[in-house]
């Protein structure tokens, strides 16, 4: 096993799958030590002969990379090199990479798509990759949409929990701490998509995801409130037919969809009883309680480099708030200024990834600005 310090992605995780149909599968994880790559690496460890671990990276967690790479007879494993943070944070080079390869690449990194889809669906294209998306929600549209035409799905809905403050007033939100902003009531994620799904920025990123993954008009996309996590999409067809797909909150089971693609795999979780549940619910988000969906759908109306300032300003919100710096509703209130300050950039011209990342530093360096009038 070789270890060499290379940049990986340390915000999420890509998963390129180096061959389609032999035996055993080349596997390289980018972002191992965190939450959905120890997922990852859980399924594949139950069925170590139809996988070939080639590469693991992580972040600073050295000590729990190395024993994954161990763990997993892994032939190269990747650690951060802190010099190379700043300019390559989102994450979008090496995916990019993966992609470039032709392969099979499972995507769980959502700040490819929001500050660089366009550009990034071009490179897959490109390359004639196949792009297996790992969110539970972009799972189940890619599960739902398959042999379906363009014009016969009407609206693709996504759903919500409705994160920890689902109930909570304005006033109450107001004063939110962290630790409660974490106190995720159905999945187990790291800090920063915890916090985005507490505010429902979280899925207003999905909205923007699915826009470039599906090549679907925003007027075809919504956000349902589905606080018991069951059901992850819901398609609506021209014939008035509506599609769900569900399964128990566990993100071993749209990894697992994407490691065995085009077939399936047994993931060893819980299995649904609708009759032990009861009762679904679904209800409308609230906009005015969470701006941060309203400011994600704008977003994803006016195109160009706003998907890039959202996610930049987004991340500097966030990092904010968890280290005590504003409060929680502070965070739309910091990423909307920072997007009004980058009006005339929403539709500027950006060609390849470097124009991408110039725009992420200068919408940080503007939300960081910004902070003192949120303190």
């Amino acid at each position: 096993m070789k270890v060499a310090p290379v940049f990986p992605s340390l915000t999420s995780l890509t998963i390129e799958i180096e061959t389609r149909d032999v035996r055993p599968r080349r596997i390289s994880v980018l972002g191992a030590t965190g939450s959905i790559g120890e997922s990852t690496l859980d399924l594949i460890g139950r069925d170590p002969s139809a996988y070939r671990v080639v590469a693991l990276t992580g972040g600073h967690n050295t000590a729990r990379l190395a024993e994954l790479a161990i763990l997993h007879r892994a032939e190269l494993a990747v650690i951060a090199d802190p010099d190379g943070y700043a300019a390559l944070r989102a994450g979008l080079k090496p995916t990019l990479e993966a992609v470039r390869q032709g392969s099979l690449t499972a995507l769980a990194n959502k700040e490819c798509l929001v500050s660089a889809g366009d550009i990034f669906m071009a490179e897959v294209a490109r390359a004639k990759a196949t792009l297996l998306p790992v969110d539970s929600e972009h799972s189940a549209v890619m599960q739902m949409m398959t042999g379906a035409r363009p014009e016969q799905i009407e609206l693709v809905c996504l759903t919500a929990s409705g994160g920890p403050f689902r109930r909570w007033s304005l006033d109450e939100m107001r004063d939110a701490r962290p630790e409660q902003a974490l106190n995720h009531p159905n999945w187990s994620m790291g800090p920063k998509v915890t916090i985005d799904s507490a505010t429902l920025m979280n899925k207003g990123l999905e909205l923007l995801e699915a826009h470039h993954l599906f090549s679907l008009p925003p007027t075809k996309l919504d956000v349902l409130i589905h606080p018991q996590s069951i059901v992850h999409c819901l398609v609506h067809l021209s014939d008035g037919s509506v599609l769900a797909q569900m399964s128990c909150p566990d993100m071993r089971t749209p990894i697992a969809y994407s490691l065995a693609w085009p077939e399936r795999m047994h993931a060893p979780t819980k299995r649904l009883d609708l009759a032990e549940l009861g009762t679904l619910t679904f209800e409308a988000p609230d906009e005015k309680r969470f701006p941060a969906l309203r400011l994600a759908r704008e977003v994803l109306a006016a195109g160009g480099s706003a998907g890039t300032v959202l996610n930049a300003a987004n991340e500097i919100a966030v990092e904010a708030f968890l280290a005590g710096r504003i409060g929680f509703l502070a965070i739309a209130g910091l990423v909307e200024t920072t997007l009004a300050a980058y009006t005339g950039l929403t539709t500027s011209h950006r060609e390849s990834v470097d124009d991408v990342l110039a725009i992420d530093g200068e919408a940080r360096v503007v939300a960081c600005s910004q902070l003192s009038r949120f303190a």
